[in-house]
Formats: C-alpha cells, structure tokens, sequence
C-alpha cells in the first residue's frame, strides 16, 4: 500500500511554494503556482494537482518557465486586457488581471483577457472557475506544443486544446466544464505510459500513425481527438482563440514543455461574462435547472464532483504520496 502524507490546504501551499522558490521562480510566481496546483489537488483532479507541479519545478530549472519574468499587462481597449507572460507561467498574468477583469465585466458586460508567451497552464477549469466563483459567466482556451492529430491527420498539429466554461449558481458551487478537444489529456497517457498499462482504443496512433494501445508508443506518436472529425474542429476553434488571437505560437511552432530550454510560448484566451446583465435571475434558474437536471433525469453535473472533494479537502485537508511529499520538500536549486 502506498504511504501517504496528510496536509491541510496551508500546509500544501507552503509546501508547493517553497519548492518552487527553490526551483528558480519569484515570490509571486512561486504563489501562482503553488495555488493552482493545490486547488486542482483539492478539487480532485490529482494529474494536474500537486503531481503536476513537478513539471512546472523542472521547466523551471530548465529555464522553459521564467521563474523572475513579469507579465507586461496592456488595455488596448476597455474590455480587453492583454497579457505579454514574458516566457513566465501561464497563471501570474491572469492572476495579476482578475480584479481588473472581473471588475471590467461587471461594468461593461464583457470583458477579455488574452495571453501570449507562456508556459502551459495545467487545469484551464482554473481560470474560469475563479470567474463562477466571482458570480461570472466564463470561458477559456488554450493551446501548446502539438500532440493532437488533425481531422484526416496522422501526425500531431495541435495540442490537446482544452475548453473551458464555468457559470454561477445560487447557493453552490459553480457549474465547471474543462475538457480537452482530445479523446483524453496528454498527463494520462503518459501516466499509463510510466505505469506500463495500455490505453483504450480511440486514444491515439503511434509514430507510424496507426493506431496503438500501447501508452508508450503512444505518447511518440498522436493523440486522437474526441468525436472524431468534430473533436479536432473544437481542437482549430480552440487554436485560433488561444494562439491565433493572442498572437501566441501555434502549437506546430510551439517548443516542448517536457524538454530543452525554450518557453512553448502558449497562448490563453479568457471570456467574462456578467450574466445579472441579461437576466438578472440567472444564478437562481440555474441552480433550479441543475436540480432539475441532476435530480429528475439522473444527468451528471460537471462540477459538483469537484465541489465535494473540496469539501472534503478544507475539512480533511489532502493526502498526497509520501514520495512525492520528500521530492517537494527536499527539492533543490541543481
């Protein structure tokens, strides 16, 4: 049985702070990170939770991440906030942005925040669920170096491409959808891969473009997108909004963010809406349309998972493996 370590939700940002001062990132940075990877660990969603911030520790060290670079914010127009990370995380320019952004969408309606030259972001549900929080309607995407065949393609054009939404409702958690445009996210793949398990059909093609159980072959080959042919237009609709807009790299153009010393230069497209604009009622018929929805028809909510294990994780604090509790604690700047 694996031995684990219990943390309170402090403790787990501390812990992940800390190691990632260590590992070359500011203060700020080092706090962006650090919450990001514990909420998503919080909320249940352990491959891109504490996990995944080793990834972000050794780009750091690599240099893929900035550790010290500071986002450069502009106002191009009054309901768009456009983010330069300068090579840095994803997350410390849309951190330093959500006042402005919440704010700006309450006041106008609408507000957008567009990113350019960041490292990958991990969970995108992040972002919009801290609109939802904030009683906003959200949306996101997001790109990175190329993973994801094309419709009617063998070879990888895009990355996993994920959409994201989230929305208010009265008296609850937020509704939160995060889904790649991939049949499934790059992190399990390479997890079955490491793992030595297969992985089902429909998942991905090898380096040969046939398609492939097995994980290893997998992740030197293509992921496949969801549905097919409409998956992989979500994955283009999700490109144009993340790089093409922001002027970020496409994913054909973006460097690895498991190797070498360049920033995949992503880009993050973030949409806020305030819904009390258009009906002011909104939260309240969609926490009955919820209900309703869950209740008399048996239809599973996204987010009401994730709203359970946070819970349970400010109560019971998170456990997380012993071995990967040392590597944090222990890590060191090489």
């Amino acid at each position: 049985m694996t031995e684990t370590v219990r943390l309170g939700l402090d403790e787990a940002l501390s812990l992940c702070r800390e190691a990632a001062m260590r590992a070359g990132a500011s203060l700020d940075t080092a706090a962006a990170l650090a919450k990001a990877s514990v909420d998503a660990e919080r909320d249940g969603q352990a491959t891109v939770g504490i996990a995944h911030l080793v990834d972000y520790l050794e780009a750091l060290e690599a240099g893929r991440i900035d550790g010290k670079a500071e986002p450069e914010l502009s106002r191009p127009a009054c309901a768009i906030i456009l983010s330069d990370a300068r090579g840095g995380s994803a997350h410390l320019g849309f951190d330093r942005a959500f006042d402005d952004l919440a704010q700006t969408a309450r006041q106008l309606g609408v507000a957008v925040f567009s990113q350019h030259n960041a490292f990958t972001c991990g969970s995108l549900g992040y972002f919009v669920g801290r609109l939802g929080e904030a009683g906003l309607v959200g949306l996101a995407a997001t790109n990175g170096p190329a993973l994801l065949a094309g419709s009617g393609a063998t070879r990888p054009v895009y990355c996993t491409n994920p959409l994201a939404f989230a929305a208010p409702v009265a008296g609850g958690a937020p509704l939160v959808i995060d889904q790649a445009s991939s049949a499934t996210a790059f992190v399990n793949v390479r997890k079955a891969a490491h793992e030595g398990r297969a992985i089902p059909e429909g998942w991905a093609l090898d380096a040969e473009g046939r398609p492939t159980t097995d994980a290893r072959a997998a992740v030197k080959g293509a992921l496949l997108a969801f549905g097919g042919a409409r998956g992989a237009n979500i994955a283009l609709m999700v490109e144009v909004l993340a790089a093409g807009l922001s002027g970020a790299n496409w994913s054909l153009d973006a460097p690895s963010f498991t190797s070498g010393e360049q920033s995949p230069g992503a880009g993050l497209f973030v949409l806020a809406l305030e819904p009390k604009l258009l009906d002011p009622d909104f939260s309240e018929r969609m926490a009955a349309q919820i209900k309703r929805l869950s209740g008399d028809y048996g239809v599973h909510i996204p987010g009401l998972a994730k709203a359970a294990a946070r819970e349970r994780a400010e109560r019971d604090g998170i456990a997380i493996d012993k071995t990967l509790y040392d590597r944090l604690a222990n890590w060191k700047r090489r």
